[in-house]
Parts: structure tokens; C-alpha cells; sequence
């Protein structure tokens, strides 16, 4: 059932859920004099009315048991902010120049992770579109944004969206995310969606005036629970399922990244995420075109992307925190937190090797066993990164890893994810040492709201010993220390960083052992003490990592004769000079500099 306002010729239809009212009505606020027109009611809840005449820009409200007037809750766009009239966008009016394009396997992706807000000043998607051919020249092949759904003001992550069928108004609306997505396909570029089915943000939030789409039965961190198992969860799973197409079939997207999935409550026989999944997978067969999903999930759990015909979800891909988090208390030092589960060199090598550090193993931050085993997962079903909104944003004061470690050390993780088995995604700036924060931002109109979020993060951040006054959230000055300072990118060690990650993505795409995320052919190696890491790819490939604020011996070297194809230490990367040899063999000495990452490829 498609619900909102759809226009088709001459008309346009409106539809929405209101199961518990005894009469809806639509209130049409412009062009024109207002208007106020009955609409009928279906078995399931559902109220039509189809209007002659009506089309793109038409400004509409609905009128709820002849009581109070709401914005749609499916509205795709809200011009006046998330209280105020919704708006007819007509899709098919927009003329696509992206006709051949057919999308790019999730496992061929360099993926790019940007706020748009902050990614330029303009803090637009209109401004995001000049930047596309620098990502596309570094070698980045997909970006993804972060939610774009209709927020209340105009400075937010994007996780209080409250309308998930609009696009935000002060970014540029529906078609400036259209132009968008046509460049970035133009470029070659990948657009992937996060978008957030887990809840709703407060201000805003007009589903209850509809019906029962939330649940007290399940705790959410974000307050009631939505409800995908309960009475009348069929139309809710409706209203969500046909937000996800929504962006496939309106906007063009590639694939939709899926926010913290352990907080959808289902359970049952036939969950929200396997049946979100067949319908994915039918619009893609349907489109002749690749639409992809992403899970973001804390729960470590193999069944979110194992195959339906195996029991499971049938997702094809999931970010692994794991790894960053093994990668990040190596990297840090860092012990506090969820943190407290890693900092061991055998963490790393088990994130390399299987995908999960946590695969039914007993876990002190939560104090029992986590997780399933990942071993037999394919590698291109994992997506990794050294930095992200989450674990940077989340921190007390938005540190960036440039911040927090050396310059050799932001190399070495640079290669840790570039050169690893798995998909690799970086976070907007990182790629030349962005040191501007990434810190939680708001733009709430309710003062106790306000209040509110203040209080949340402060509390967030006592499990890390972080006891500080936390950036106020509502600060306008918050936000703006927060952008982007693209100037830095042609200075100095910026931007030989940048010169390092761009050679490091060339080698991922043009060395065949290097080219393919798998696990074939994969051993990986760890030595506690000297903290050396070894990684093997498909026999050919070899990269040693050095972990230690001091020079230590590779100990584990594979048999053959290597010659080095990178080395951070050289003084081209403004490293302190290589220790390793230009040829090395099983027999030979290598000694790596403090925190050096080198590649060899088999003679």
C-alpha cells in the first residue's frame, strides 16, 4: 500500500493510516483558496481521496476526527519545518540523466560517509556536488550520506528525523537530493542512504494523532519501542517498507544503510528485516538495477546477513564496529567504555581474520558471552573503517583519530582498512587529517527538550570517565566548528596524508591479490609482544603493521621472496625513514619503525 500524496496525470491521490479516526479529512492550504475535502475510509484503516487538478507544490494538511490539523505523516517534503503544512512533490516531473547506470556491487565499493550539513560550508547538497569529482579522483567510488529525513530546525545528525518520507528542507529539499544522486551517478559514484527504522525523533513526531505505530512492550534507548509485532504491526511494516523503496524507486539510491538494527524489536515468525529484504531484492530484479542494504548492528549475530534459504536475513552486508574498535584500543591505548572488550593484538588479528572480534565469547563490558561465530561469512559482507560519525561524534569532545594519535599511526590505520579484506569506508575529512571536531549537534524548538539532550549526553559519557561540560548540543557555535576545513587538504602533511591515501587506493584496485574483498587465501598473524601484525592475501599480497611506539621484528613472514611496494615510513610520507628492506625473505631480518604499515607483493 503506498501511502502519502502521489500524482499521476492530471491528479493526485492521498492516502494515509489512521485506523482509530472516525473521519479524516484533507485540508488543501494552497494554490488557490483553502479547500477541506472528505476522504473514505477502507477495512484496513486506510483513507483515500484522489483530487483533480492537484499537483506539485500544493501545500496540504490533514484534519483528524474534525479536531486538530496534522502535517502528513508520509509528506515528502515539509518547505516550513516539521510542524507546519506538507508539500505535493510530483517525482515524476524530474528528468533523470542517469539512464544507464545500473548501480555497483556493495563488494566493489570505496565507500565515503558525509554529513551534509558540515561536508561544505553551504552545507547543502547543492555545494556536495563540485566536491564529487575530488572523492571520485582519490578513488572513492561510493558516498554515503547521512539521514537526510526531515528534522526539526536546521543543525542535526539526522537521527531525529520525524518525517522519513521527506528530504530536508534546509539542504535543499527533495530536488536538490535528486540532483545529487544524477551527478554522483554522473561521476560514477555510489549514493547510499542511512536512513532510521529503529524510532523517531520527538519534535515533530505526529504518528500517535494517526495510529498505533509505537509499542509499549519493548524499552527503546529512544523511548516506546515501534511497533513491528504487535496489533495492527502490518501497516506499520507497510509504512516503512514503503519508505525504503521509496528511495530506491523516487531518488535513485543505491543502496540504504540501516541504523542500529538491535534497537527493532521483533519477534516474530517472519521479522521486519527478512521481509524489508525480499522486497529490496524484488525492486531490484523489477528496476534492472542494484538496490542494496546495509545493517549497522551492535549484536554481532550472523543471521542479520546469512541467506534467507540458511534462516537468515538476508542482508547482504553489515558494518563491523569490531574492527574499529580492535583497531582504534591498539591504535589509542584506550580501555574505558565498551573499549575495555579490546586492546589485545589478537583482537585485530580475529577482526582480519573473521570478521567479528566477538563470535559467542565472553564479553566484560556487557558481562556474558556475545555474539556468534563469522568465520564462514564472506569478507564483502563486511564493511570496516578506522573512523566514523558514531565513533567520533560520540566521544566527549568529537575527536577525530588526527587528534588523538600520530601521524604515523593515522597512516598505519589508513592501510589497516585500505589493505584489508574487507569493504573499506572512510569518514568525510579523514583522508587528508581533518582536525576539526565531529560533535553532536541540535537544532530543538522545546527548551525542556533541550534541556533533555543536554542531560542524555552527559550521562552517555560516564561509562567512558569523561567528566567534563559536554559541547552544548543547541550551539550554533557547536555546529560551525564542526565543518569541514576543505583549504587544509594542499597543506603540508595534509596533504601528503591525502597523496598516502590515494596510493593506498590504487594499489587496492590495481593488485589483483588486493582487488577483491575474500578470505581466500587469507592468513593473518599477530605476535603479542612486539606487537607486529601480518597479513597474507591470496598468497601474493603482504602487509605488516607494526603497532609499537618502537622499532620490532616481523617474525611471521611466509615463505618466498618479497619486494616492497609501499612503505610508511619513507620520507616521500613524510615518515621517519624505512627500516625495512626493499626485498625481503623468510630467512631475512625486519624490523619495522614506530607504527610503520608496509606492503610486499610475492616476486
Amino acid at each position: 500500500m503506498v501511502v502519502g500524496a502521489r500524482c499521476s496525470h492530471s491528479a493526485c491521490s492521498f492516502t494515509v493510516w489512521a485506523p482509530q479516526r472516525q473521519a479524516v479529512e484533507l485540508v488543501l492550504e494552497s494554490p488557490g483558496p483553502r479547500q477541506v475535502l472528505a476522504m473514505q475510509r477502507d477495512e484496513r484503516g486506510y483513507w483515500r481521496v484522489t483530487v483533480p487538478g492537484v499537483g506539485d507544490g500544493t501545500r496540504y494538511l490533514y484534519r483528524l476526527d474534525s479536531d486538530v490539523e496534522r502535517p502528513d505523516p508520509a509528506s515528502h517534503y515539509q518547505p516550513d519545518g516539521v510542524h507546519k503544512a506538507s508539500q505535493v512533490v510530483d517525482h515524476g516531473s524530474y528528468r533523470w540523466r542517469d539512464a544507464g547506470w545500473r548501480g555497483r556491487p556493495l563488494r566493489d565499493t570505496i565507500q565515503y560517509e558525509l554529513h551534509v550539513g558540515t561536508f561544505t560550508p553551504e552545507g547543502t547538497f547543492e555545494a556536495v556536488i563540485p566536491r564529487l569529482r575530488d572523492l571520485a579522483d582519490l578513488g572513492i567510488n561510493a558516498i554515503e550520506l547521512m539521514p537526510v529525513a526531515q528534522f526539526p530546525g536546521g543543525r542535526n545528525w539526522g537521527y531525529d528525523g520525524v518525517y522519513l518520507y521527506g528530504v530536508q528542507n534546509t539542504y535543499g529539499g527533495p530536488s536538490g537530493l535528486k540532483r545529487l544522486v544524477d551527478a554522483a551517478h554522473q561521476t560514477g559514484l555510489s549514493v547510499i542512504m542511512d536512513v532510521v527504522y529503529n524510532h523517531l525523533g520527538p519534535e515533530g513526531n505526529y504518528l500517535h494523532d494517526y495510529g498505533p505505530y509505537f509499542t509499549q512492550k519493548y524499552k527503546s534507548p529512544w523511548g516506546w519501542a515501534i511497533n513491528f509485532d504487535g496489533p495492527d504491526s502490518d501497516e506499520v511494516r507497510n509504512f516503512f517498507i514503503e519508505n525504503a523503496l521509496m528511495w530506491f524507486r523516487d531518488y535513485h539510491i543505491d543502496a540504504l544503510r540501516l541504523d542500529a538494527i538491535h534497537g527493532i524489536f521483533d519477534f516474530s515468525a517472519r521479522p521486519f528485516l527478512q521481509i524489508l529484504s525480499e522486497r529490496v531484492d524484488a525492486c531490484a530484479a523489477e528496476s534492472n538495477r542494484r538496490c542494496d542494504l546495509i545493517a549497522e548492528s551492535d549484536l554481532n549475530d550472523t543471521r542479520i546477513i546469512r541467506p534467507r534459504e540458511d534462516g537468515g536475513f538476508g542482508i547482504p552486508a553489515q558494518w563491523s564496529d569490531d574492527f574499529h574498535h580492535a583497531l582504534h584500543t591498539l591504535l589509542t591505548g584506550e580501555s574505558t567504555g565498551y573499549y575495555a572488550d579490546f586492546g589485545a593484538v589478537d583482537d585485530l588479528v580475529a577482526a582480519l581474520r573473521d570478521g567479528y572480534v566477538y563470535g559467542d565469547r565472553y564479553s566484560r563490558h556487557r558481562r556474558r558471552r556475545h555474539g556468534n561465530p563469522s568465520a564462514d561469512r564472506p569478507a564483502e559482507q563486511f564493511v570496516i573503517f578506522s573512523q566514523n560519525h558514531d565513533q567520533v561524534g560520540n566521544r566527549m569532545n568529537g575527536d577525530r583519530l588526527s587528534t588523538l594519535v600520530s601521524f604515523e599511526a593515522l597512516k598505519l590505520a589508513a592501510g589497516a582498512v585500505l589493505l584489508s579484506p574487507y569493504v573499506p569506508m572512510l569518514f568525510m575529512g579523514e583522508e587528508y587529517g581533518e582536525e576539526a571536531p565531529f560533535q553532536y549537534f541540535v537544532s530543538h524548538g522545546d527548551p525542556d527538550l533541550v534541556e533533555a539532550v543536554r542531560k542524555g549526553r552527559k550521562e552517555e559519557f560516564e561509562s567512558f570517565g569523561w567528566a567534563e561540560e559536554p559541547p552544548d548540543p543547541q550551539s550554533e557555535a557547536t555546529f560551525q566548528r564542526c565543518k569541514l576545513r576543505w583549504a587544509e587538504r594542499g597543506k603540508g602533511r595534509h596533504k601528503t596524508l591525502l597523496d598516502f591515501y590515494r596510493t593506498l587506493i590504487y594499489l587496492r584496485r590495481t593488485i589483483p591479490a588486493l582487488a577483491a574483498p575474500t578470505k581466500e587465501g587469507l592468513e593473518v598473524f599477530g605476535d603479542s609482544e612486539s606487537r607486529v601484525v601480518t597479513c597474507l592475501r591470496r598468497s601474493a599480497a603482504l602487509i605488516i603493521m607494526n603497532f609499537a611506539n618502537r622499532e620490532s621484528a616481523a617474525t611471521s613472514l611466509p615463505a618466498g621472496v618479497w619486494r616492497k611496494k609501499l612503505d610508511s615510513a619513507e620520507q616521500k610520507w613524510d615518515g621517519p625513514g624505512p627500516c625495512l628492506p626493499e626485498s625481503i625473505s623468510q630467512s631475512d631480518p625486519a624490523e619495522l619503525a614506530p607504527w610503520n604499515l608496509a606492503f610486499y607483493i610475492r616476486e
